[in-house]
This record gives C-alpha cells, structure tokens and sequence, in this order.
C-alpha cells in the first residue's frame, strides 16, 4: 500500500510537470486562451468595458456601442475589501501610472492672470490755459509730444486787455511817487495801496514777478504776454493754432506726467475674491519681451459691467525712465494667498499701514500719506490677514487634480498602503490656482491620488461597486432608456495626461473602445437630401478653422482664446458666399447661417468661461449639423460626447484630434468625452 501510494504521488507530480511543460512550448497565446477560458467560465456578470453601468448575465453585445462584452472578474479578496475599496498589484499600479500627494495644511497659492492697456494717470494731466484774452501770435511748442518742463516758455499772447492793467501799475506807481511827499499819511497809504493792487492784478492774469518788477523798473507797457508752463510733462493735446483768439480761460495745452503711469484691467467676477487693494502686480509687455514691471492695485471699480462680467482694476505704476507708454498692452499676473475662509494674506502687507489713495505708500505704523496727506489705514481694513489670523486659518488643501467632480459631488481615492484604495465623498471650498481648499472629509497626512484616479474609478464601476458616476454601486443609476433597459449615460473617459487605460482594461480592450464606426459627410448628404457644391464645401473650411480654435482654448481654460476664435467665426461667416445653392439647400445654410452667428455673438458677448462653454454648446449642435448636412473639406472631423457637462445633462462638440479634448471642462476633466461620430472630407479614404 506505501509502495502504491508513492507511485501516484510520483505520478502526480509528473503530470504536473508534464502540463506546466507542455504549457511553456505552446507559447503565450495558448495560456491568455486558457485564462480568458477560465475568466469567461467563472464569471456570471457581463459588462462593457466603456460604460460598466451595463450589467448582463450573459456575454454579447453593448446596447449603447455595440462592444463585445468583458466578464466582471471575481474573487474571494475582493469580496472582502470594503464597498469603496479597491486593491490593486504594484504591476496594475504602474501600469495605471498612480501617483499621490499629501493632504497639508498650507496658504494656497493663486495666480490671477489679466491683459490690460498702459494709459495715462489723470492725477498727472494739467492745462496750460489763457489768463487773461487775447490773440495767440506765437506757439513755441508747435506740436504734440514734445517734453516741457516748468517755466519754459510755450506761447505768446497778444491782449489789450493786459496793455491796461500794466499802464494801471505804472500810473499808480507814478502818483504814489508824488504823493510819497506830500506829508499827508492817509493819502500815501492809499497810493501804496493802489500800487500792490495793480501788482497782483499783472500777477493774475499770468505775469511772473520777475515779468512785473521788470515793468516797474523800466515804466515801460507791453501790449505781448510769455505764458510759461506750471508743470512739466509731455504735449498730449495742442486745442489750439497760431493766430487764434481766445478767451480767460481757454486751454492751450494738454500736458500729462508720465512718469507714473496706470495699468487699467478687466477682472473677471470669479476672479474678484483674490484680488485687493494694494497688491502687487507683476506684467510684461510686447516691447520689452522677457522684462517684468511691477506696480500696485490702486482702484478697484465699485460696479459691474453686466455685460462683460468684469471689474475694472486700476494698477499704479512708476515710469521715471520713461519707457512705457500709454497704449501699451500688457499681460498682468496677480499672486496672492489664500486662507481658510478665502481671506487674502499677503506678507508683504501684514501688519502694515496703507494709504487709501496711494498704494505705494505702505508704513510700519499709523501717520499720514507723503502724497495726498490722508490718514494711512491698517491693512486688515482692506481685506488683509493679520499676522495672528493668518497663523490661526492656515486651510486644509489638495491639488486640483486629486478630486472627480460630477457638478453635485467630488469625490477623492485615498491610499491606505499596500496597494489599497478607497473612494471617500469630501465637502470642496474654493479653488485656488492648482488647489482645492478642503472644508470636510480629509484629514491632514492622508494620501490622495493626484493621477490615476479615473483608473481606480473605472474599475470600481466594472465591479458594481460605489463610484463617482454611481454613488450606490450594484445596478444602474437612473438614465436613458435604451431597449428596454434602464441605461446611464456612458462613464467619464481617461483624461490624456492618464493614457488609455480605463480601470481593469488592458491596451487592446481601450483600441477596441476607441474604434467607432465613421458616417461619411456624404451620407449624411444623402440623408437630408440636399446637393451641395465642392466649391461651397471648401468656403467652409475658414469657418471650421475658427471653431477648432474655440474649441482648443476652451480646452485649456484659454477665455480669450475663445473670444478671439469667436470673432474670427463671425467673420469666416461673413466670407461665405451662397452663389452656388439653390432651392432647399441655400434655404437650409440660411437657417444655419442664422444660428451660427447666435451662438457665435453669445461667445464673443459671454463675461466668463461658464457663460462661454454654455454658449458653445449651441454653437456647437449648429455646426454639427452644418457638418452632417454640408459636409467638411479637409481631413476627418469627429463628434465626442460627454455626459456630465452642465449637471449630468451631456453636450457634444466637434475637433480634429482622435483624443478627447474636452471643451467644457478643460484641465479639470480634460479626457472625459468619447468619440459618436466622424466626418471624412470627399473623397477622403
């Protein structure tokens, strides 16, 4: 019996060896067969690997795109974990590129970008006017832009009038020299009198006092006035031309300081809660490429332009080189820190005195402003933290790419070691640059994941479990109907920057999702019946063009990319010409023509980003039609859906790229959108 049991174990093993063998020589295709055998055997749920919320108890098809179905895998482990837990081998998280960042507490960094336009400070701009009228005989300063300083000379004025006051001095000087000996006092004061009367009177009507001791030192009248300039600055304005006549009062010229200058901008209203009085700001111009000025904010506009959505800021910078002028465009970046609350710190500015009129003019305690002369105020008056508070509200933060928001919710994964995942639905305050203040659900030290997020929810998703899309897990949320089965609209794709992978899914299951059966512009054509013309089809290649480039800045967050594209798109509108159609088809691109200059002009009129991306999404149905109905012109053009835009409700949008580039959510869910549709050009292959 020993010996028997032997002999099979000796067996045994030899078959086993014999198999592992015999799997080694038939190669690797032979073992996935043999896996993928094994995975579709034990599975009992069925899924689409590009929208996980269907659930089928057999393998087939997708009711959404038509996919072959993937076996849901199973195992013991993973009934254990947690309903939000999800375990994934060093290899799957390198494969999914996981990366995390801690939880910190810390002021978060903003940067507030804006483009403005050097101006003139009208603190800085005086007149040269007419004291007293006359005929101008002579201007020395003949033409605009030339720099005066004070007391140079700039005209010459003929005036009968200051003829008279000038015979008055020399009269009354004259008859207080008679009456000086008269022995009488009353009559001598009066004279004296008279004599400082007639002086200040010269001196009012513009003369210097050298101009008025030289008239009474040679008792001689001049009927010719020398206006001098009181300030120094540059001819900005010349009102008048030689020879002219004018009366008290008149200005000659216009004369503006530029030795400090305004920097006025348009803030967006989103943008308002980081930006105060007296922050620096830091730009550049096109003039001087790679130089950087700074000034500070000195005006902040009480009221909102309700058509544009902006406030305008005023900026006051120094220029005593002299080497920015009015007119200038400049790109400006405001930084600030953000507390708990929203609150600015600045440290430059904690704890010190400001003056309300003049920024520049910053104390370490309380006194008056060199300038203007007004009580300087304490800096947490105009919305700054003290150095107490500041310590007290440093806020809880996350980087911006670590939460999933679906418009209702955010949700985070938080690593717990040892390849362990966890979803956890967390409160979000504001963003700040690349941050997300917290205000509840972390804890300081946790690790997020910052990349790879989507991965871990894609695979949560195929396992029925709690995810972003599906906050319950099991079934399907509620959706679309599609034949007869309750439907969600499809999950969120895999922003670029995380590749290709969705979840659990391997190279050749995302190739698979990514191939989508392409509709020729030529059938759809055919489908609305309409003839349209090659030439036709080529005159709308600018305003394709102008479209794509809305899109790409939309993408990446650029409004005024988007303004600029909207622009070009009207004006690609106005270039199209309508000789060639006839009857049905010149009707239809009417209609067309109609509703994409609407979403057009609601682009180039939209105040923020939001208003922008809502304002596309109509644009974008017009052309989309345009596209189906006339078709395009060159290379292939590609319709992607995404379901989550403007509260789950989804939007569309046309591009070139086969790689989503999502329009309405740009870098905060750059990839979520998947491709429906393709327009080839005629005779495109």
């Amino acid at each position: 019996m020993k010996a028997i049991t032997q002999k099979s174990v000796i067996g045994v093993v030899a078959l086993v060896v014999g198999l592992i063998a015999g799997m080694q020589l038939g190669g690797s295709d032979e073992r996935e067969e043999h896996v993928q055998q094994l995975a579709e055997e034990q599975a009992e749920v069925w899924t689409c690997s590009m929208h996980p919320q269907i659930r089928m108890p057999e393998p087939g098809q997708c009711p959404i795109c038509a996919m072959d179905l993937i076996p849901v895998p199973t195992s013991g482990a993973a009934e254990e974990l947690g309903p939000r837990q999800l375990r994934l081998s060093p290899s799957a998280q390198q494969l999914a590129s996981i990366q995390t960042a801690p939880v910190e507490r810390r002021f978060a960094p903003v940067e507030t970008r804006m483009v403005g336009k050097i101006a003139v400070d009208e603190t800085q701009v005086s007149y040269i006017t007419a004291w007293v009228a006359g005929r101008i005989d002579r201007l020395y300063v003949d033409y605009t832009g030339v720099q005066v300083a004070p007391g140079d000379h700039v005209a010459y004025l003929y005036s009968p009038e200051l003829l008279t006051a000038q015979e008055e001095l020399i009269q009354a000087l004259r008859a207080q020299e008679r009456l000086g000996d008269s022995g009488v006092g009353s009559i001598a004061q009066i004279a004296r009198a008279t004599v400082e009367a007639s002086r200040d009177k010269l001196r009012l009507l513009g003369l210097k006092k050298e101009q008025v001791e030289r008239i009474e030192r040679e008792r001689k009248a001049s009927d010719h006035l020398t206006i001098f300039a009181q300030t120094g600055g540059v001819v900005v304005e010349k009102h008048l031309s030689q020879g002219a006549y004018v009366q008290t009062g008149s200005p000659i010229y216009t004369i503006a300081d530029l030795s400090r200058l305004w920097l006025e901008m348009a803030a967006y209203e989103s943008d308002l809660a980081w930006i105060h009085f007296g922050q620096e700001v830091q730009f550049t111009t096109e003039a001087y490429p790679g130089e950087t000025f700074a000034g500070r904010i000195s005006f902040i506009d009480p009221l909102l332009d309700e058509r544009t959505r902006t406030v305008r800021v005023r900026v006051s910078v120094p220029n005593e080189d002299h080497r920015l002028k009015p007119g200038m465009l400049a790109r400006a970046t405001v930084r600030a820190q953000v507390a708990a609350d929203g609150r600015v710190m600045d440290p430059d500015l904690a704890g010190k005195w400001i003056s309300p009129m003049h920024p520049e003019i910053v104390r370490d305690g309380p006194g008056v402003c060199d300038v203007c002369g007004m009580d300087l105020v304490r800096a947490e008056e105009l919305g700054y933290l003290s150095l107490d508070e500041a310590g007290a509200e440093t806020p809880l933060v996350i980087p911006a790419s670590a939460p999933l928001l679906t418009g209702k919710r955010a949700v985070v994964y938080i690593a717990l070691g040892e390849g362990l995942y966890e979803g956890r639905e967390i409160v979000l305050g504001p963003r700040a640059g690349d941050y997300y203040l917290v205000r509840a659900g972390l804890h300081e030290g946790e690790q997020v994941v910052v990349n790879g997020a989507f991965k871990i929810d894609s695979a949560l998703q195929i396992r029925a479990k709690p995810s972003m899309m599906n906050p319950q897990g099991g079934g399907s949320v509620p959706g679309h109907n599609h034949g007869g089965s309750t439907l969600v609209s499809p999950a969120p794709a895999v922003s670029e920057h995380e590749g290709h992978a969705h979840g659990d899914m391997d190279d050749a299951m995302v190739e698979k999702a990514d191939m989508a059966e392409p509709a020729t512009h030529g059938e759809m054509a055919e489908k609305v019946g309409m003839v349209v013309p090659a030439v036709f089809v080529r005159d709308l290649q600018p305003l394709f063009a102008a479209y794509f480039a809305v899109q790409q800045a939309l993408s990446k967050d650029h409004m005024h990319g988007a303004h600029s594209g909207a622009g070009a798109l009207v004006e690609a509108l106005d270039g199209v010409t309508m000789d060639a159609l006839e009857g049905s088809t010149h009707r239809a691109w009417m209609a067309a023509d109609r509703e994409l200059r609407q979403g057009a002009e609601a682009m180039r009129s939209a105040g923020d980003i939001a208003a922008a991306r809502q304002a596309f999404a109509s644009l974008s149905t017009a052309l989309t039609e345009v596209a189906r109905g006339f078709g395009v012109s060159t290379g292939e053009v590609h319709v992607f859906y995404c379901p989550m835009p403007f509260d789950n409700e989804g939007a569309a949008w046309l591009q070139q790229g086969e790689r989503t580039q999502n329009p309405y959510f740009g870098s905060k869910m750059y990839g979520c959108g998947s491709r429906q549709e393709t327009f080839n050009a005629a005779g495109a292959e």
